[in-house]
């Protein structure tokens, strides 16, 4: 097993910042082109939290360095080689490989044996900043995650620093005790009510939900599902109080690290810094809190939108952000945090320039953060959005829970679900529909969508590959085209949500 260093940056003094600056872990300065197959192996790591030693997994190259950093143009030419003890599959989230590549065991590709490896070998047309991590089991809980940076060569001259940081919620627990619990009533559903209003505030009063329309969506299709007005679909129980964290943390992590000891990353002062921020949490959505700095959003999912201000943005589960941040003149540190929604749990990194001081920083937040809702998502716009056209395919999925821990789309839980059938050139427009009582952040694989309606209104909204669906009555439609055959993971990236059945998947037809 490798063990992580944890005092690499702060030497003599605990509160002064090194004069040397040390690279962030994740990424080296520039990416080298690749002769042959690049090496990612799949191990076992020794981290420290919160003064105790965590054994967890990572995803490095030979030269230590986790995930990978590659440019736009080149091939993702990559040997994975599995040694964690158990067999794994890693997906390239939000890369569109040929679907045999994808990394999702059972529906692309079969699972690695341990001691085994696989070769990958795709073109990479589009940059952005993008992740790797397991699809197979609860091994993601366990840390196999890594960023997957595709920098664009036409940037290579941009007077801008650039600092990645991936999240993670950490538990010491075994994740699969976690679930066992949550089956067994951990997340309790009983004496719940409707809300009389949606998640945007808006009165349920006077929406058809019966075999017609709602706010202008087509609801055809839906027949079997069960009683709509009472709210009540063969036993599974919609809409209720809430809930916005059913598992409970030890901590969060930045880079591997907590704000008992942060990363630091050296800046120069009056610099810009371009953050590219990745949620890899199993299921916690967060804020990112840029304290006294003044931040632009650039991007989301790796994709261009028209720059928002603000120091504080919307950061769901498998989210990126990209936010460049103009730095102060001033000699001064400045911290960038990530706080769990619905309460005050947080980590972070610290931007700092020669000779500042690095003062202790608590892991908690002064107040409780609210919840994570799509306020950021009804205000994105596209910077390279579809071509105009006319849906040829539209269809709502329902989202709804059961007792005993079942979350399922359309009314079945991965396994019993039937994948959805397209046609190549197709441009299909699938609206989520949410009446658990909890918010989704659902993954499409092998494409990249566009956000075109939040809760029944009409936007121009974001390109990504990830989008939250907010709690009871939420309501997001994307559009995508068909482009890319094959069958392709349609699922929750909460991680407990997904294993406990929130996943289907997309066929295309011969």
């Amino acid at each position: 097993m490798k063990t992580l260093s944890r005092r690499r940056f702060l030497t003599a003094s605990a509160a002064t910042l090194s004069v040397a600056a040390v690279p962030s872990l994740l990424l080296p300065a520039r990416p080298a082109r690749a002769e042959g197959h690049k090496v990612i192996t799949a191990g076992k790591r020794v981290i420290e939290v919160k003064g105790r030693a965590a054994n967890v997994f990572g995803l490095t190259q030979n030269d230590g360095t986790q995930g990978l950093v590659m440019n736009a143009g080149e091939r993702f030419r990559v040997r994975l080689e599995n040694r964690i003890g158990e067999p794994t599959v890693i997906h390239w989230h939000g890369l569109t490989p040929p679907w045999k590549q994808d990394g999702v065991s059972g529906i692309s590709q079969e699972p690695i044996a341990d001691g085994a490896g696989f070769d990958y070998d795709f073109p990479v047309a589009t940059p952005g900043t993008f992740w790797m991590h397991s699809h197979f089991g609860l091994q993601e809980q366990h840390m196999l995650a890594a960023p997957l940076i595709v920098r664009d060569p036409a940037e290579a001259g941009a007077d801008m620093q650039e600092v990645v940081v991936l999240f993670h919620d950490f538990t010491f627990r075994d994740p699969n005790e976690i679930l066992a619990e949550l089956k067994a009533g951990a997340h309790d559903m009983s004496g719940m009510e409707m809300p009389a209003s949606d998640s945007g505030g808006n009165s349920m009063a006077g929406m058809d939900m019966g075999g017609g329309s709602m706010g202008g969506m087509n609801m055809g299709g839906m027949g079997g599902m069960g009683n709509m007005g009472g709210m009540q679909m063969d036993g599974m129980q919609m809409g209720g109080a809430a809930h916005l964290q059913d598992v409970q943390y030890d901590a969060l992590l930045a880079n591997d690290r907590t704000l008992d000891d942060p990363e630091v990353f050296a800046v120069e002062p009056g610099g810009r810094v371009r953050l590219r921020l990745i949620n890899g949490a199993a299921s916690t959505n967060m804020w990112i809190d840029l304290g006294k700095l003044a931040g632009r959003l650039i991007a989301v999912d790796g994709m261009p939108v028209e720059p928002i201000e603000g120091s504080r943005f919307e950061f769901a589960v498998a989210q990126r952000l990209d936010v460049v941040v103009e730095l102060p003149k001033e000699a001064s540190a400045w911290p960038v945090f990530a706080v769990q929604e619905g309460g005050r749990m947080r980590t972070g990194v610290v931007l700092a320039a020669k000779g500042a001081t690095v003062a202790k920083l608590a892991d908690m937040a002064e107040a409780d953060f609210p919840a994570v809702a799509g306020d950021l998502e009804s205000r994105l716009r596209a910077v390279k959005p579809l071509a105009e056209r006319a849906a040829t395919r539209q269809q709502t999925m329902m989202m709804t829970e059961a007792p005993g821990y079942v979350w399922m789309l359309d009314g079945a839980v991965h396994g019993k679900d039937k994948p959805i059938p397209l046609k190549s050139g197709d441009r299909f427009e699938l609206t989520f529909m949410n009446h658990t009582t909890m918010s989704h952040p659902m993954h499409l694989h092998g494409h990249s969508f566009q956000v075109v309606a939040v809760n029944g209104k009409r936007i121009a909204g974001a390109m990504r590959d990830t989008v939250l669906v907010p709690s009871n009555m939420g309501m997001v439609t994307i559009a995508f085209d068909a482009d890319n055959a094959g069958n392709w993971a349609l699922h929750c990236h909460h991680l407990y949500h997904m294993a406990a059945g929130m996943m289907t998947s997309l066929a295309y037809e011969a």
